[in-house]
């Protein structure tokens, strides 16, 4: 067999293959099932031992050159093709590069930084205190002592464990246990808020267990209902962003002040919605409860360790949840806490474009 002119013939066909394609007809041609060479391979079989011996160098040497050949040819097309393709292709780069996902700010970090802001203005500290806390501080130096009624007005989360002073441990139920811990501290005279987070078992469209609160303390000499009004009434225009606030204080029950006053906001219905905004008693208009407070009691004075015939005080308590519907138009409470991107992205605020406040206002020492 004349294995050298069958393997020039094969290479000068190889060597001549145009594109990809053609080298992989040629490599079945010869290599395939029923392939020339590996036809050459199968006659192997039949040949007598010293015919094998002297034939069977020269196809396996024929087989793997053209194998080798094969290889080269394709990587060299592929690399030309490759070549080709760089030269012909162009990049716009004047186009816009693809918008990369970017975190927002959630409504309730954007209203805290508006009421530390606003307050900040007014000369109040930013004060924190546990989330974990025991029931002297959240009850009874609030004077809620073991056996008041006011107790069963909360829906408290209690620890199976007391603490190393044999006091129950729960979840705070509000955040006026800051304002004892900074009367302790501090001592007077005393302007503070205090944000954060609160705990109740409750649950359905305008209750959630964890929800935001902000309550506001202020102790000084000669206090009185007016300051609390004023204070109130200020903060109010300016979180809501409106001139005509109008509020109506009632007279109501809290275990830590006396007097206590409900304070109702007059509102009016615009597109379907309540806007703040008038008084309750014009036409189309009505009242809406929206915080409580009033005169700091003297027993709470006394347990943050103040004489109450020298501090007098008053003290506010208001969801900021709440807040944060009313102002920015949301129906469901639970909203807030679903973890639903696209809530988020619907009333998120953008990082980079509304400034974060409560990061310039000190806290309280």
């Amino acid at each position: 067999m004349d294995h050298a002119s069958t393997g020039q013939e094969a290479l000068a066909r190889i060597a001549a293959a145009s594109d990809v394609d053609s080298v992989e007809k040629l490599r079945v041609e010869f290599l395939g099932k029923q392939g020339s060479i590996s036809g050459l391979l199968k006659t192997l079989g039949a040949m007598s031992p010293e015919e094998r011996q002297v034939e069977g160098p020269k196809i396996h040497a024929l087989r793997e050159s053209v194998t080798a050949a094969l290889a080269a040819r394709k990587d060299a097309l592929e690399g030309a093709a490759l070549e080709a393709r760089l030269a012909a292709e162009r990049i716009d780069m004047s186009l816009p590069a693809p918008q990369t996902p970017r975190g927002s700010v959630h409504p309730v970090s954007q209203v805290m930084d508006e009421l530390a802001e606003i307050f900040a203005d007014m000369g109040f500290a930013v004060a924190t205190g546990p989330e974990i806390e025991d029931d002297w501080h959240n009850f009874t130096a609030l004077n809620m002592p073991e056996t008041h009624p006011a107790r069963a007005m909360h829906d408290t989360f209690y620890f199976p464990d007391k603490d190393a002073e044999g006091r129950d441990m729960l979840l705070r139920t509000h955040t006026s246990p800051v304002q004892i811990r900074s009367m302790l501290k501090q001592g007077a005279p005393l302007r503070i808020i205090a944000p954060g987070r609160v705990y109740r078992s409750d649950s359905d469209a305008t209750h959630t267990p964890m929800f935001h609160q902000v309550e506001g303390l202020v102790i000084d000499k000669g206090i009185h209902l007016g300051h609390l009004k004023w204070t109130l009434e200020t903060f109010l225009k300016a979180f809501f962003e409106r001139e005509d606030i109008v509020l109506r204080l009632r007279p109501s029950y809290f275990p830590f002040t006396e007097p206590s006053v409900e304070v109702d906001v007059g509102f009016a219905i615009e597109n379907g919605r309540r806007v703040l905004g008038g008084s309750g008693d014009a036409p189309g208009h009505g009242w809406m409860e929206l915080l409580g407070s009033g005169m700091v009691n003297r027993k709470v004075i006394e347990f943050g360790g103040l004489d109450p015939d020298e501090w007098q005080g008053f003290a506010f308590g208001v969801g900021v949840d709440r807040l944060a519907m009313l102002k920015y138009g949301m129906d469901d409470l639970r909203a807030f806490f679903d973890g639903d991107v696209r809530w988020l992205q619907h009333y998120g605020f953008a990082a980079l474009e509304v400034p974060t406040l409560s990061g310039g206002v000190g806290a309280a020492a």
